[in-house]
């Protein structure tokens, strides 16, 4: 499955990258040295990640076998003007079959509003073949979202997300709903991820949200969410500690706020994680000029009860995620939450102060992208509207911004419509 990892030796790192953490910038670009150049350089994991500011800002990063000096060429679609940018460098073993190697990370933040640029990685005199970027323009826009892409055999996931991309070619950007992968420390399924969302992820960023199987060990234990720490350089949140869990951007006239919501597999190492991301939200929702505020993360704020009489007895309400971020959402007019974790897709309508109401955010959760599937676990919560067929199957959902509405639609990997949510103001 992991055809680049075998023809290149195999590479990966797994260190915190220094790209865009506590608001830092790469150096100013510069021009980039006329010569000839040979297109034989091969990177792979090639992506584009969201930045703070996307009409202006690209975070991009790459792997390879080795560490040497490399750096990102960039140029406007058709110009003969090429400007060149440093790559941070990063090392760690690899595990799984994986060997070692080195992950690469550049920051481009002087782009122009709604232009279309290329961009290609460079060592020496050798470069990659270009590969397509596009800033935001600021108006309306489309978005891909998937959740739970974690998988026995990711096959599913990539029949998915290959149909997704192809049905939906126009869209800006992907977002992940945390648990990516089924176990956070295994390298081999990180980069089966990768080939997964190829080639789309080289040509529109992610915006990925940590799930609580990012935070497990190979032998499933609690554990420091290390590797999905390293594989996405995030937009700076103010606090290095915390650097890479919780994080916002915007993309057109909707504000996103990406929260971490595994205090229970982090709780020993960030005890105070909630407490500082509810200090940090609460900052980040009012200092928004935004129109629209959406917030991603992963765990739901809903907590249903077992269907499957096997199951130990819980009684709906609300999960921990909910009671502590809920208020937040409330006080600062949040628009819609897009949850995922429980592999059922469900549509909970407006919800405030903890109960159903005609003002308040609109409640969604996703189902799950891959092959876990959970038929007939989850009772109807009081305050579903809509819930997917049972036995649930694997979907994606697409969220459409305009200066009017947001619609956020449910698919099956064939392209049936499952469900329409609308939000108006």
């Amino acid at each position: 499955m992991n055809k680049k990892w075998a023809a290149l030796g195999a590479a990966v790192v797994l260190a915190a990258s220094l790209a865009g953490c506590g608001g830092s910038t790469m150096p100013a670009s510069k021009q980039a040295q006329s010569g000839p150049v040979k297109e034989t350089m091969k990177p792979f994991a090639v992506r584009q990640v969201v930045a703070k500011d996307n009409t202006k800002g690209r975070t991009v990063m790459w792997e390879m076998p080795s560490a040497n000096e490399e750096s990102l060429e960039y140029r406007e679609q058709g110009s003969e003007s090429i400007y060149t940018v440093p790559a941070t460098q990063k090392n760690l073993k690899g595990n799984k079959g994986i060997k070692d190697g080195t992950i690469y990370t550049a920051v481009l933040d002087n782009l122009e509003k709604g232009k279309t640029y290329e961009y290609r990685t460079r060592e020496g005199n050798e470069v990659s073949s270009w590969y397509p970027l596009k800033t935001d323009d600021g108006k309306a826009f489309k978005a891909i979202v998937t959740s739970d892409s974690q998988s026995s055999d990711y096959r599913d996931w990539k029949n998915l997300f290959a149909n997704a991309t192809k049905a939906q070619e126009d869209a800006s950007f992907f977002i992940a709903l945390g648990d990516l992968v089924d176990n956070g420390e295994d390298e081999y399924q990180w980069q089966t991820w990768m080939e997964d969302v190829e080639p789309a992820i080289s040509q529109i960023p992610v915006a990925p949200a940590l799930g609580n199987h990012e935070a497990y060990s190979l032998d499933w234990k609690n554990h420091m969410p290390d590797r999905y720490l390293t594989h996405f350089s995030l937009p700076g949140n103010g606090d290095e500690k915390m650097q890479n869990h919780y994080y916002s951007f915007d993309w057109g006239d909707v504000h996103f706020a990406v929260l971490d919501t595994s205090l229970t597999e982090e709780g020993e190492w960030l005890p105070e994680l909630y407490e500082k991301e509810k200090g940090w939200l609460e900052k980040d929702l009012k200092g928004t000029k935004q129109k629209w505020k959406v917030v991603l993360m992963h765990k739901d704020p809903l907590q249903y009860g077992f269907a499957d009489e096997s199951r130990p007895h819980r009684e709906e309400g609300f999960s921990e995620e909910g009671k502590t971020f809920m208020p937040l959402f409330d006080e600062n007019g949040v628009d819609l939450v897009i949850s995922a974790h429980l592999h059922t897709y469900r549509d909970r309508g407006r919800i405030y102060d903890f109960q159903r109401s005609g003002k308040g955010p609109v409640y969604v959760i996703d189902g799950l992208s891959g092959n876990v599937r959970y038929p007939g676990l989850w009772k109807r919560h009081s305050l579903d509207e809509y819930v997917a067929p049972q036995p649930e199957t694997d979907n994606y959902s697409v969220l459409e911004a305009s200066d009017d509405r947001l619609v956020l639609t449910g698919y099956l990997p064939d392209g049936t419509k499952l469900h329409e949510t609308v939000v108006q103001k």
